[in-house]
C-alpha cells in the first residue's frame, strides 16, 4: 500500500513537514543540499528503522532540535499509521503502528516494504558479501513468515560457537551442541534462501532484458559453504581450522550472489552506467517478484535517477515503473531530466525544495509521453 501523509519534524536541515505524497511518482526536485535526499532518509527511516547515510540516528537531528519525529499513514482500509521517535538524548528508536509501541524493527520492515537505488547500490556489485546477503534476505523476508526467526536462531548459534572456538578449554562435546543447532537451522535458511533465487533469477534476467541486454550475464546463489558435503561435515572437519582462526569460516554466514559477464566478476567488466542498470534490474525485479508471490507493492526510494543514466535508458527505467504502478519519490536536480518519460495516464506528483521547505509545485511542466510499453 502506498503512503497517503508524511508529516517529518527534526530532520537535518528540513523544514517541518506535512506532505500528501502521491500514490505514483513522486518527483522531488531542487538543488544539492536543499534537502530532497533527507525526504528520502526520513522515510527510509521509518521503513528499515535505520537511516543510509550514517550509522548513527542522531546524526539525522537537526541541529537546532532535541529530537526525530517521523510520522507516514499508509494508505489502506483502514489506513495504518506509523511513526518512530529518537531523542538526542536517548540510544533507542521508539516505534509506533496503529497507536501501539512496536518492539522489533522486522515490524516496520514487513509493513512498508521498500528499495533504495541510490550511490550505495552499487555495493550489490562492489561491496562486499554482507551487502548482497541482505538484500538477498529483504527478499526472503518478505515471503517466508518464518523466516526471521530461522536468521536469529542461526546468529545466535553461530555466536556461541564462535565464543567457543575462542576458549581454548573447551571440548568438542560442548561445541557439538551449537554446532547441532547451527546445522539445523543453517540448512533451513539456505533452503528458504535457494527456493527464493530459484523464482528471482528469471524475474532478474527478464527485467535486465529490457532494461540492458547483456547476454551472457549470470546470477548464481552460493550458499557458503562446499556443495559436496553436508554441513555438519564442513563444521566437523574445519573444528582446527576454525579454533586457529578463532571464529567459523563456512556455514550460511558467508552466503552471497555471484553476478558474473564472460566468467568474469561483472563489476570488472561493466561501465558505471551499465552498473547501474543492473543494479536497478536488481531492485526492479525484487518489487515485481514481492507482488507476484505476494500482492504486496515496494516502495522504491530512487535518488538522483538521472545520473550515469542516458536519456533513453531514463526512459525505459521510468516505464517500468510505470507498468510496477509502484509509489516512487525520485529525486533529480535537473527539472527537465525526466521531461516526456511518463504516460499521460501515470499519476504523477512534483514537489519543489528549496532551503529544506518541500511544496508542490505547478511550474514545472512535465509532458507526459505517448510510449507503448507492456512488460511482457
Amino acid at each position: 500500500m502506498p503512503i497517503d501523509r508524511l508529516a517529518f519534524q527534526g530532520v537535518r536541515n528540513l523544514a517541518p513537514l506535512d506532505m500528501r505524497p502521491q500514490p505514483g511518482i513522486n518527483l522531488l526536485l531542487g538543488a544539492n543540499g536543499s534537502g530532497k535526499t533527507s525526504l528520502l532518509e526520513g522515510i527510509h527511516v521509518l521503513g528499515m528503522g535505520r537511516s543510509f547515510r550514517t550509522h548513527q540516528l542522531k546524526n539525522v537531528i537537526s541541529h537546532d532540535a532535541d529530537a526525530l519525529t517521523l510520522h507516514a499513514r499508509i494508505a489502506g482500509d483502514p489506513p495504518l499509521p506509523i511513526g518512530v521517535r529518537r531523542q538526542r538524548s536517548g540510544s533507542e528508536l521508539e516505534m509506533r503502528m496503529a497507536g501501539e509501541r512496536v518492539a522489533r524493527v522486522a515490524q516496520l520492515v514487513d509493513a512498508l516494504p521498500l528499495q533504495l537505488i541510490n550511490p550505495d547500490a552499487f555495493r550489490l556489485l562492489e561491496g562486499s558479501p554482507s551487502s548482497r546477503r541482505e538484500f538477498l534476505d529483504w527478499g526472503v523476508f518478505h515471503v517466508k513468515h518464518d523466516f526471521f526467526e530461522v536468521w536469529k536462531g542461526v546468529r545466535r548459534a553461530l555466536k556461541h560457537r564462535n565464543a567457543l572456538l575462542r576458549h581454548g578449554s573447551m571440548d568438542d562435546r560442548s561445541l557439538a551442541v551449537w554446532e547441532h543447532e547451527l546445522v539445523q537451522l543453517g540448512e533451513r535458511l539456505d533452503a528458504m534462501r535457494s527456493n527464493y533465487m530459484n523464482a528471482f533469477v528469471p524475474v532478474f534476467e527478464e527485467t535486465l532484458a529490457a532494461l540492458l541486454p547483456l547476454p551472457g550475464l549470470m546470477l548464481r546463489y552460493y550458499r557458503g559453504w562446499d556443495r559436496q558435503r553436508s554441513l555438519r561435515e564442513v563444521l566437523e572437519q574445519s573444528r582446527n581450522s576454525d579454533r586457529q582462526m578463532g571464529f567459523t569460516q563456512q556455514g550460511p554466514q558467508r552466503a552471497d550472489l555471484r553476478l558474473r559477464l564472460e566468467r568474469r566478476p561483472a563489476v570488472e567488466v561493466l561501465s558505471r552506467g551499465q552498473q547501474k542498470l543492473v543494479v536497478s534490474a536488481l531492485k526492479l525485479a525484487q518489487g515485481r517478484l514481492l507482488e507476484y508471490q505476494t500482492g504486496r507493492r515496494c516502495l522504491y526510494l530512487i535518488d538522483d535517477l538521472p545520473a550515469e543514466l542516458d536519456a533513453r535508458h531514463q526512459q525505459v527505467f521510468c516505464q517500468w515503473l510505470e507498468a510496477m504502478r509502484c509509489q516512487a519519490f525520485i529525486t533529480s536536480v535537473d527539472p527537465q531530466a525526466l521531461n516526456n518519460a511518463w504516460q499521460p495516464e501515470t499519476p504523477l506528483s512534483v514537489f519543489h525544495v528549496k532551503h529544506g521547505k518541500v511544496a508542490p509545485d505547478d511550474s514545472v511542466a512535465l509532458n507526459h509521453g505517448t510510449k507503448d510499453f507492456t512488460t511482457e
